[in-house]
């Protein structure tokens, strides 16, 4: 009897004392990832609406003369560049990603649920096709002879990051889908909708979550590497990854041509990365209570 009441006391003060308040941790958990991702996803987003007026031209790779960051390769205010040049990276990107899971969820939770091996080759073996060719090769084969716009670009993007999105999905997926509640819900008689997103989807969104924030970042990197190169955007247009290509040989005369958007690029893919990781932080995994 002594026993038992020692023990429901301790359980009632761990109860009512010791379990950690989790509310301002997780606040503070995502506090470096939105200090980092904050700035270029505002100046992205919202900085359209701020530029200035583009007004006269004035000398190439100059500061001052009401320039604050000075002016590009042909006398462009750099303010007014970075201002714009920062939607194009972000909604591309994030438009990729998207497309890239609205094919490799179904397809991943296809494979992991199937019974029939060549329905799992008929959806696979193509994407291995994919799998073996580069990312960027493929982007510069196809945009050498279609010349995509933005709207192109992000499909490309998309469709390089399609085999590795889908397999992930699968593979994540096939434990869950050998799962005894599978079975069961299969003989309950429901629907494949139902358990691949509603059971096999709930039990993996921390592997997709995780994979997501890397595919983010790898096609932020996609982008900004095929603008380097002049796909998807004009030799001209306002682009943080333009912006870099075009005043790099300005740099040591005027680089904040240069510095700023690439690290405007740099601090976007850092903090989203931050930002996910803190997500899947499982709260109070580092704290023991007493």
């Amino acid at each position: 009897m002594a026993l038992a009441l020692a023990r429901s006391r301790r359980g009632l003060k761990t109860l009512v004392v010791g379990r950690p308040r989790r509310g301002p941790t997780r606040v503070r958990r995502f506090l470096p990832g939105l200090l980092v991702v904050g700035v270029p996803l505002v100046l992205a987003l919202a900085g359209p609406l701020f530029a200035p007026d583009a007004g006269p031209r004035g000398t190439s790779f100059t500061t001052g003369d009401g320039h604050w960051l000075g002016t590009d390769f042909i006398g462009r205010d750099v303010r007014r560049q970075v201002l714009l040049g920062g939607r194009s990276v972000v909604l591309v990107a994030l438009a990729s990603t998207l497309l890239a899971y609205a094919v490799a969820l179904p397809a991943g939770f296809v494979c992991a649920l199937t019974r029939r091996g060549w329905v799992e080759e008929l959806f696979m073996r193509p994407l291995d096709v994919l799998l073996s060719v580069p990312s960027l090769l493929l982007i510069l084969l196809v945009a050498a002879g279609l010349a995509p716009g933005p709207a192109g670009l992000a499909l490309l993007v998309a469709l390089v990051n399609i085999p590795d999105a889908a397999r992930i999905v699968r593979a994540a997926g096939a434990e869950a889908a050998s799962r005894p509640a599978v079975e069961a819900l299969r003989m309950q008689g429901e629907s494949w909708a139902r358990m691949a997103f509603g059971y096999v989807g709930r039990s993996v969104v921390r592997t997709l979550a995780a994979d997501a924030g890397v595919r983010l970042t790898g096609a932020l990197y996609l982008v900004a590497t095929a603008a380097f190169l002049g796909v998807g955007v004009a030799p001209d247009a306002a682009d943080w990854a333009v912006m870099v290509d075009r005043n790099r040989t300005g740099l040591f005369v005027q680089p904040w041509a240069v510095v700023v958007p690439a690290l405007l690029t740099v601090a976007l893919t850092l903090g989203g990365n931050l930002l996910v990781d803190a997500a899947l932080a499982r709260p109070g995994s580092k704290e023991r209570n007493p």
